[in-house]
């Protein structure tokens, strides 16, 4: 787990009814050059509260800076934590999870569904040029970690500012059934809707 969990300790408490987190997913088209970002705050109540939509450029690297953006724009002070439907989006455009963190002051779950054996060599392949940058954006990731939900199913989480067990804690206020926390479910449906429009 990545370091610096003082963020954490002070704005995420699980337990308590009023936890909000901002829950950010995409939808996008292999022909198209870019994505659409939704973000749900929704409370551990599961009632939703606020959303953001914001894009990022498919191959490109303005995923981390849109993301700040989104929660910049919602000018909330309330919000606890935030979960990302992954950090590899957009066919390779890399979230900086730790930077999120650090921007944003709150702490960062970023969430996989399966495991792999990583993505060196489809960043070599994808990318003609400039492959290099790309993969030492995707080294300085770090390890991800396997954990089980209470639901029985397993995640992959990468996580900044908070401890895994922590981690472990928010995603199961917000996970009903399965593995997809509630937040990010409903984040893609509404970028998969944004996205339907545009």
């Amino acid at each position: 787990m990545h370091a610096r969990t003082s963020i954490g300790a002070r704005r995420v408490h699980s337990e308590k009814k009023g936890i909000r987190v901002l829950g950010i997913a995409e939808s996008f088209k292999k022909s198209g050059k870019r994505s659409t970002l939704a973000g749900v705050v929704m409370r551990r109540d599961l009632i939703i509260d606020g959303m953001v939509f914001a894009g990022a450029t498919l191959g490109g690297d303005d995923a981390t800076d849109n993301i700040i953006s989104m929660h910049r724009s919602l000018a909330r002070d309330d919000i606890n934590c935030i979960l990302l439907d992954g950090l590899v989006i957009s066919m390779y455009n890399i979230i900086d999870g730790g930077r999120v963190a650090d921007k944003t002051g709150l702490p960062v779950v970023a969430i996989t569904f399966e495991d792999s054996k990583g993505l060196a060599d489809s960043i070599r392949h994808h990318f003609a040029a400039g492959w290099q940058s790309k993969l030492e954006q995707y080294e300085r990731l770090g390890k991800r970690e396997r954990i089980t939900l209470r639901t029985g199913k397993n995640l992959f989480i990468r996580c900044w500012g908070l401890s895994q067990k922590r981690a472990v804690a928010v995603l199961d206020s917000f996970t009903l059934q399965g593995s997809v926390p509630e937040p990010i479910r409903v984040a893609k449906l509404a970028a998969r809707s944004c996205s339907l429009m545009l």
